[in-house]
């Protein structure tokens, strides 16, 4: 380890922006051990990083590795921190401390989320009957997490009676949770704990019966469905069912018209459902066996099954788009389905919501969300929306016999907003829009535009900027995407952006394919095989900003997370010269070793996302882009790593031995920075607050590089 760090803050407070890696002292070096990671075929590559891998997070060498590189971030970031103090208090100034969620009413009672000022967590609460009567604080999260460096509260469900309520919560960011029960009658707290389960949770009719998802405790998988039934110890509970193909997620639901408890097995390509009765859950009926490249989900409401899929019609054409189908409550097999909702080219199905006398539709249509009403009669009628980006989804709906469609709506000018449309009247209401104090609408912009990728593929862009920008070149930009798994980026409000873009910034959404924005073939042309095409794509958006005069050519920053982080790692060595400074959090970046790895939590789930590597053609495909592997001698952008030591998702050690490596072969004077957050896995720091300073810190490192620290 490098013995001048405990200098640093001192010899960093008289250096002058913006810090080079030049001007600082050496950065934490890491000791290199020889290593092969062999796969299957016979091909080796050396991983002299390997050793920093410790799946129980104990050894001493990589944890000190870990925070003298913390350290070192510390002290290069020192002379940053009255400006990271600043975004972090605008951010903050625009929330509503004292806020709360917009009630819903569910067998007589109506649920609430809301924050108390100063508070990181939220407290959960019902009245009964009407919002007027008696508050009953359901889970105060402030108080269950009073001393912990993280918590949170995954599912919590309240039994079919009102009278007790089940929840999940992870005090480490690991995601393995643990069950607890409260009477909401008494206040009491259950002696009864289930541990090492996801979030996920249905009580049966029975009041005392509670089906949960059991992971495995080393790959973390979904593997086992089980039931608890209050009151008996957890060891004995009994085992529903058992996947055995590691291939697949699993969950547990309750159907629309609470008839039917379901158990549902998914992976990237294939989907399988079986259900029994919520009033006495003890056989689960397949709805129909799986099969590859068959996807479907189902609900049951009026009487029959309500399927979204993409099984493919009389002739074997697949619905690519996705289509709706019915078929009869006792239906075991596909032969029964009947098309309801057909399937188009230029419209891609998403969702639907059941009601008595319609049915909510939430789809996509170039590149843009949108709900379509399709009522009992046939007749249909779209939501509108005002803005040319913008986003929109269905909004909690408990009761399906409410004439009433709650919907979300934001725009990258409009804060969350949610709204409720009489499906009768046409009548709507203004349920309510986050208020963000300070902010003026009226004073930003936000733009659509198409950019040509390198193989003639239009990629929808969405812009934000302050009203008062000059497309002349000269300003600085950040542009973000994600691009793997389907997962769209819509172009939603953002806090933090606000800060960017007074200061003169311009932010993009890059809407590249790996994502499903343009239907499930956008999908389909950014993974496997065409995985490049999301790469490729970023670069070309970010060429043509710049070429219409959006950003200058050495103002452009690119930042991304998880899958995203790969996304950050693969530009960078295709295009270092693109981009002034990265910002990659929790980053997937060493595709190969991981993926050759089934102990790992996700990889048996993704080999329809990346390939396996234990097939010759992918390996060599996946090697080819892998962002550790693809380090090279050459000048990189600044950068800034994030990662939690206890991520379940992407490991600490993917992006830790990606800055060892790049460290080595870095030829530029542009600072790299590394942190882990000892005490937090995938998603960062808990609470509303506290996750903000993590975002303050990654912001004004950047703003720094691109030269745009003062607001305008």
């Amino acid at each position: 380890m490098n013995p001048t760090l405990p200098l640093l803050a001192t010899l960093l407070m008289t250096t002058t922006f913006s810090l080079q890696a030049a001007e600082l002292p050496a950065p934490p070096d890491v000791a290199r051990k020889a290593h092969s990671v062999k796969a299957p075929h016979g091909a080796q590559r050396s991983d002299e990083y390997y050793w920093l891998r410790d799946d129980s997070r104990k050894n001493e060498e990589m944890l000190g590795y870990l925070k003298a590189e913390n350290a070192y971030a510390d002290a290069a970031l020192a002379p940053l921190q009255p400006l990271k103090t600043k975004i972090y208090d605008e951010i903050i100034a625009r929330i509503k401390q004292d806020d709360s969620s917009v009630p819903f009413r569910e067998r007589d009672y109506w649920y609430q989320t809301r924050y108390q000022t100063g508070q990181d967590y939220p407290i959960h609460v019902r009245h009964k009957g009407s919002m007027d009567a008696p508050e009953e604080v359901m889970l105060d999260v402030n108080a269950m997490a009073a001393g912990k460096e993280y918590f949170s509260v995954g599912d919590h469900e309240v039994s079919q009676d009102n009278q007790l309520l089940a929840w999940a919560e992870d005090d480490v960011g690991r995601r393995q949770y643990t069950i607890r029960f409260k009477n909401l009658a008494t206040g009491e707290i259950h002696p009864d704990t289930v541990t090492g389960v996801s979030p996920n949770l249905v009580w049966a009719d029975d009041n005392r019966t509670l089906f949960y998802v059991e992971n495995d405790p080393e790959t973390l998988l979904t593997v086992r469905v089980k039931k608890h039934v209050l009151g008996t110890p957890s060891s004995q509970d009994e085992l529903v069912y058992e996947e055995h193909d590691d291939s697949f997620y699993m969950g547990v639901s309750r159907t629309r018209d609470d008839k039917f408890i379901c158990i549902g097995v998914s992976s990237t390509v294939s989907d399988e459902m079986r259900c029994a009765p919520a009033a006495d859950p003890k056989q689960f009926v397949v709805l129909s066996p799986r099969e590859r490249d068959v996807e479907y989900e189902a609900d049951h409401h009026g009487g029959r099954w309500v399927i979204r899929t993409n099984a493919p019609n009389g002739k074997g054409v697949p619905a690519k788009n996705f289509k709706i189908v019915t078929a009869p409550s006792g239906s075991t097999s596909r032969a029964d389905w009947v098309d309801w909702v057909p399937h188009r080219d230029d419209v891609y199905i998403e969702g639907f919501e059941l009601f008595d006398t319609f049915t909510a539709i939430a789809e996509r249509s170039q590149g843009l969300e949108r709900v379509r009403m399709l009522r009992a009669d046939g007749s249909a009628q779209f939501v509108d929306a005002d803005e040319p980006a913008y986003s929109m989804g269905l909004s909690v709906n408990a009761e399906p016999d409410s004439e009433w469609l709650r919907y979300s709506y934001t725009s990258m000018t409009t804060p969350n907003t949610t709204y409720e449309l009489n499906t009768r009247t046409g009548e709507r209401k203004l349920l309510k829009r986050d208020p963000v104090p300070g902010y003026d609408p009226t004073q930003y912009v936000t733009e659509r535009l198409w950019a040509t990728a390198r193989d003639g593929t239009k990629v929808p862009v969405s812009l934000l900027y302050k009203k008062g920008f000059r497309k002349d070149g000269t300003a600085p930009m950040l542009q973000y995407a994600y691009g793997s798994y389907g997962s769209s980026m819509d172009p939603g409000f953002s806090n933090g952006a606000i800060s960017l873009v007074d200061r003169g910034l311009v932010y993009a959404i890059a809407h590249i394919r790996g994502g499903q924005e343009m239907g499930r073939q956008w999908y389909e042309d950014g993974k496997l095989l065409k995985k490049k095409n999301t790469f490729t794509d970023f670069i070309d958006v970010t060429d043509f900003l710049v070429k219409e005069g959006y950003a200058a050519k050495d103002r452009v920053a690119a930042h991304g997370g998880s899958a995203g982080g790969l996304l950050m790692g693969a530009v960078s060595n295709m295009a270092p010269d693109r981009y002034r400074v990265i910002l990659t959090e929790v980053p997937f970046v060493d595709v190969v070793t991981t993926m050759l790895d089934a102990s790992i939590p996700l990889t048996t789930n993704e080999y329809d996302e990346w390939g396996n590597p234990e097939k010759k053609e992918y390996y060599d495909y996946m090697l080819s882009y892998s962002p550790y592997d693809n380090l090279k001698p050459q000048a990189y952008p600044a950068m800034f790593v994030f990662t939690g030591l206890w991520d379940s998702q992407v490991q600490y050690f993917e992006p830790a031995k990606y800055v060892a490596r790049l460290r080595d072969v870095n030829t530029s004077d542009r600072t790299v920075l590394f942190r882990t957050n000892m005490a937090a896995g995938h998603g960062g720091k808990s609470g509303r607050f506290r996750r903000h300073e993590e975002r303050a810190e990654l912001y004004a490192f950047m703003l720094d590089q691109l030269g745009a620290t003062e607001l305008r």
